[in-house]
């Protein structure tokens, strides 16, 4: 350890002081005390990685110095002294000023040394660790900027050129030129639906739960005039059931990412050719938890594959569709919020995805 220890040892016995001093000067750097208020001034004034008191001291006893101590420093790692065999003072100790150990005086030196390095490896520790958490909690406030960066910086741009495409199409009839034109609304659409799937990954993954409650009715509502608008639905047959017996709360946010995802492979995932396209949206609420079933007849999974899919950029397919993301969020967000997820899938049958999800605490 580089950094030298910083020592506070608390005595009303001068020559106690004295000897500590002289016998540990060489290893740490050592504060001396003669009473607890003294104490109390320099552990305010001096940063101090450990402190040793003496339990028997006039005025105030070791164990009422650390309860004061902890109010105003609570980072130094703290050491009792005691000259007798009293071990209610040190269950007292341990619970009113969260001693770290005792040491039976008189001490010997080697215990000491060790006992001020074993406490001090802590003391670093627990600064390391608290560093790093205020590190976290910056990254995490760089993150929000960064998502509402990617939101608002990027898509905005991207709506543009989309928009410009559809008014140049309209005033040119060259077949080559409009096949342009659709190229960059094809690439335009996919680089969006990409920006909104990582926008739905970090909703999903990253930030903490914000409970509120849900009524699945609007939420299913609102979610399906969305679909409609993002996806040609003409040659679908969709029924949506909506059953809420109870009062439900959950994140409102995941809810919509579990949808929106399970919704958007039932589309994609489609078989080709003639044959009716079915997807259904069951949502039943009961007391305490809510279970959501999405079933499609589109081109299913292999059973290779089902163990896999909910994978980070797992795919089940050759289709040149989606991003990989869809099913690892739907997870991610289940198991988030406490619930289950279950996929009966079969090869060009369809599939099944129930989430059973319990519903939240408010507090």
């Amino acid at each position: 350890m580089s950094e030298k220890i910083h020592v506070l040892y608390i005595d009303d016995e001068d020559n106690n002081l004295k000897s500590f001093r002289a016998t540990l000067r060489k290893d740490f750097k050592i504060f001396t005390a003669i009473d607890g208020e003294e104490g109390l001034r320099i552990a305010q004034e001096e940063e101090i990685h450990v402190v040793i008191a003496d339990q028997r001291m006039p005025g105030m006893t070791g164990t009422e110095f650390f309860e004061r101590m902890v109010k105003i420093n609570p980072d130094p790692v703290r050491i009792l002294l005691t000259g007798y065999s009293d071990i209610a003072s040190v269950i007292d100790a341990i619970n009113k000023g969260e001693v770290y150990r005792f040491i039976d005086k008189p001490w010997n030196i080697e215990q000491i040394k060790n006992s001020i390095k074993n406490a001090a490896d802590i003391y670093f520790m627990r600064r390391e660790l608290r560093d790093k958490t205020i590190k976290l909690q910056k990254l995490h406030s760089e993150m929000n900027q960064f998502v509402y960066s990617l939101s608002h910086e990027l898509r905005g741009p991207l709506m543009s050129i989309s928009g410009v495409s559809k008014l140049a199409k309209m005033e040119v009839s060259d077949p080559n030129t409009l096949e342009y034109f659709n190229m960059i609304d094809t690439a335009t659409g996919k680089l969006d639906d990409f920006i909104y799937k990582m926008l739905d990954f970090y909703r999903s993954t990253k930030i903490e739960h914000k409970i509120t409650e849900i009524h699945f009715r609007e939420v299913v509502d609102q979610q399906m005039d969305a679909y409609r608008e993002k996806f040609d639905l003409s040659h679908f047959h969709i029924d949506v059931q909506v059953n809420q017996e109870a009062s439900f709360f959950s994140d409102d946010s995941k809810i919509r990412v579990i949808l929106n995802n399970l919704f958007s492979n039932a589309v994609q995932f489609q078989k080709h050719g003639l044959g009716e396209k079915r997807i259904s949206l069951t949502v039943d609420v009961s007391v305490g938890k809510a279970v959501v079933v999405l079933e499609d007849n589109g081109i299913g999974i292999e059973e290779r594959f089902k163990k896999e899919v909910f994978n980070l950029f797992s795919r089940a397919t050759q289709k040149n569709v989606g991003t990989g993301l869809g099913l690892y969020m739907v997870k991610e967000a289940v198991e988030q919020m406490g619930g289950d997820i279950y996929l009966d899938t079969e090869l060009n049958r369809g599939t099944a995805v129930t989430v059973t999800l319990p519903s939240m605490n408010m507090g």
